[in-house]
């Protein structure tokens, strides 16, 4: 049976084998944590949308049951003011007169009484602002006037006359056909100046003993439910719209109208036929997907133009017979333009960390394959014949150790070839007495002599490459152990270095000579520097890897009692470069006053994220502040950032964050934490990060988050979390 023997790989070289592990362990943590921060930061974004989607519905639900209820109040209490008696129908100036008081008190766009002996009488405010008085009679012909009225609600003089037949009017016939309060269709009237679009709630009215007199109508303007939706929040950059069942627009939030108008006659629109196109594109995918009989609210996630949206629809209805849809679509960039920075961060930050992992990674294998290079060639020279040779001893103890042991088999090696020489010198003053011997002989020292040769450097080659492979399996694990006892046997060399010049100045002409080839002074200078230097730098990767680890804890999202301060430093410690000083601006000061506080129980990851935004916000506000002011009030004005802790009680404690800047105006500071709400300029905010770390203390840790400013002073947010969660 043939055995498959599998190709071997190809030797590696030990640079690559020490810094490319190195390097993909930097590379996949940081990618893992970028990868999960984008995750949960999208999840929390979706979430978010859902709550500002539901929430803007419940204030367009509650907004349509409070308008919309008011006509059928009014109507059900003039119903039972003539009823009781209290109003009489047959003294038409008096009730127009009681309807003008009305109008004062409601906000809607006509009162009246249409009776069954075909007379009737109303107060309409049809432009939105002037109330007018219309009064007809039961004669056909002319029996209807238009009144102006002064300021206590008087007939001044009339405005038009027309002919009018109470029986030819649906708002008039559908109540009273109905027997109940109902709606009527929504109608529309082009006067000269307006466009008068509403819908009517009659209600039939009977006197004392339940004879039918006529009924009640009172009109709504479905105009101002487009002013209402204009100015939601959400509007702002999404589109809100009200729509009937069969589709036609009532009501919307863009700046077209829901309209056409030719000067004469007014066309209410389809949603799908808006001149708006994302009302349109939302409406025909409505459509589309058979909503439009929708019983319950709908979620989607629609695509507009190669862009997604959030879409709700949401059915609304009153005991009265209205029935329409309110649509709210809203696009998902506005919700992920923090994602995709964050996005943007994690990548340089994962490429700022790869380089910094090569660089070290070069730097630490350089130092340690040198020496073993200086090995290498020196027993390829020893394999060569040339046995004067010596390893210069390494700062890498193991590495140091080899180096011994190959010196002192060199030095045998020197010693054996000499005594051999010695030998042969004997030998050969006894050649003439002793030729036969001594070519025996002679043949086999030549014989012994390669055996020794052959031994010693089979033992040399057995050493090295023992040392060496003991070298690469522990060699990074010594780096910063061995740093400090470096830094002291260096510092004791130079010192005896220097003690031995004090007490033999006058050195040979040899030691100058080699002094001034090594250039002793400037080693003595410039070593120590490098093995400080080298010290700095792993010590400063462990801390900025502590760091990370600290800030983000991806592995930490239960509750868990922490310590506070630990969050803040590292928090600090990432934005260290935004607080040095730059060419253009001198460093930020940050004062720290901690007090001694217990473990805080709480969310560390989201809380860490609380005191990134807040600090980020601190030293924009001192930039900014730098930005706005002049020379001489720059260097007047300090550029500080405190922070304060503090223990208010058994029960909570308190994180204070102040800053020097500029202050924020009084309106602004009432809504820094509303979401979508920010003062920077376009790309450089999103304002989430003020409404998330709002939500973050206040409802998934029970705490207090507050803003305190005074214009030209400075800005204080004030944390305040339970030292226990319940």
């Amino acid at each position: 049976m043939k055995i498959r023997r599998f190709k071997r790989l190809p030797a590696l070289p030990l640079q690559f084998v020490l810094i490319v592990p190195f390097v993909l362990q930097i590379f996949g943590a940081v990618g893992l944590v970028g990868y999960l921060s984008y995750r949960n930061g999208q999840k929390a974004v979706n979430d978010l949308a859902e709550q500002v989607m539901d929430r803007t519905g419940s204030t367009v639900g509650q907004h349509l049951d409070s308008y919309l209820s008011a006509p059928h109040i009014i109507a059900q209490i003039n119903a039972d003011a003539i009823h009781m008696g209290v109003l009489d129908v047959r003294n038409r100036e008096n009730i127009g007169k009681y309807f003008w008081h009305q109008m004062q008190a409601y906000d809607v766009s006509y009162i009246g009484i249409g009776l069954t002996t075909g007379e009737g009488v109303g107060a309409a405010r049809y432009d939105g602002r002037t109330i007018t008085m219309d009064d007809w009679g039961a004669a056909a012909g002319k029996n209807w006037y238009s009144y102006a009225l002064d300021q206590e609600g008087n007939r001044t003089q009339i405005l038009e006359v027309l002919d009018w037949n109470n029986f030819e009017q649906p708002w008039y016939t559908e109540p009273v056909k109905a027997g109940k309060p109902i709606w009527s269709p929504i109608f529309t009237i082009h006067y000269p100046e307006e466009v008068y679009i509403a819908t009517s709630a009659g209600r039939p009215i009977y006197d004392a003993q339940n004879r039918l007199l006529g009924m009640v109508s009172i009109d709504i303007s479905l105009l101002k439910l487009s002013n209402f939706l204009q100015n939601l929040d959400v509007s702002r950059s999404g589109q809100v719209f009200i729509l009937e069942r069969d589709g036609t627009l009532i009501a919307s939030s863009g700046e077209k109208e829901s309209y056409l108008s030719n000067g004469q006659q007014v066309e209410r629109l389809k949603a799908a036929d808006s001149p708006d196109p994302i009302i349109r594109g939302i409406a025909q995918q409505i459509a589309q997907k058979n909503l439009q009989n929708t019983t319950t609210v709908q979620e989607l996630h629609l695509k507009f133009q190669g862009e997604p949206y959030h879409v709700h629809v949401t059915p609304w209805q009153d005991e009265y017979g209205l029935d329409w849809l309110v649509v709210m679509g809203v696009p998902e960039k506005i919700f992920m333009a923090q994602i995709h920075e964050n996005t943007r961060t994690t990548i340089v930050l994962c490429l700022g960390a790869l380089a910094v992992a090569s660089a070290m990674g070069l730097l630490t294998s350089r130092w340690i394959v040198h020496p073993v290079l200086r090995l290498n060639q020196a027993s390829k020279a020893m394999a060569a014949g040339n046995l004067n040779q010596t390893v210069a001893e390494s700062s890498i103890q193991e590495i140091n150790a080899l180096a011994g042991s190959f010196n002192h088999m060199a030095e045998q090696l020197r010693d054996s070839f000499v005594v051999l020489e010695k030998s042969n010198e004997a030998l050969e003053e006894r050649v003439e007495k002793r030729t036969a011997e001594l070519k025996d002989t002679l043949i086999e020292l030549q014989r012994t002599q390669a055996k020794v040769i052959q031994s010693e450097k089979m033992s040399s080659l057995g050493q090295l490459v023992a040392g060496v492979a003991h070298e690469i399996n522990n060699p990074v694990n010594f780096i910063h152990g061995n740093l400090a006892h470096v830094q002291q046997y260096t510092q004791d060399l130079l010192e005896f270095v220097q003690l031995y010049q004090q007490h033999y100045p006058d050195a040979g002409p040899e030691i100058e000579a080699e002094t001034e080839a090594i250039d002793l002074e400037f080693m003595r200078e410039d070593l120590p520097k490098m093995i400080a230097s080298m010290k700095l730098g792993t010590d400063r990767i462990r801390q900025i890897v502590l760091s990370l680890r600290n800030f983000s804890r991806m592995d930490e999202a239960e509750l868990k009692p922490v310590n506070i301060h630990e969050g803040l430093d590292s928090t600090l410690l990432i934005l260290q470069h935004r607080l040095k000083a730059k060419p253009d601006q001198p460093a930020i000061t940050v004062v720290k006053d901690y007090d001694d506080l217990p473990l805080v129980e709480c969310y560390v990851g989201q809380l860490n994220q609380v005191f990134m935004n807040v600090l980020t916000n601190a030293i924009d506000a001192v930039e900014g502040a730098d930005s706005h002011s002049s020379c001489q009030a720059q260097a007047a004005k300090p550029r500080q950032i405190t922070i304060r802790t503090s223990r208010i009680d058994t029960s909570w404690v308190q994180v204070a964050i102040a800053d020097t800047g500029s202050g924020i105006p009084t309106h602004v500071l009432q809504q820094i934490f509303n979401p979508f709400f920010t003062t920077k300029p376009v790309g450089k905010g999103t304002g989430l990060g003020m409404s998330i770390s709002y939500q973050i203390v206040t409802e998934n840790h029970g705490g207090k988050l507050e803003c305190f400013s005074t214009p030209g002073e400075g800005t204080e947010f004030i944390i305040q979390v339970p030292i226990q969660q319940t």
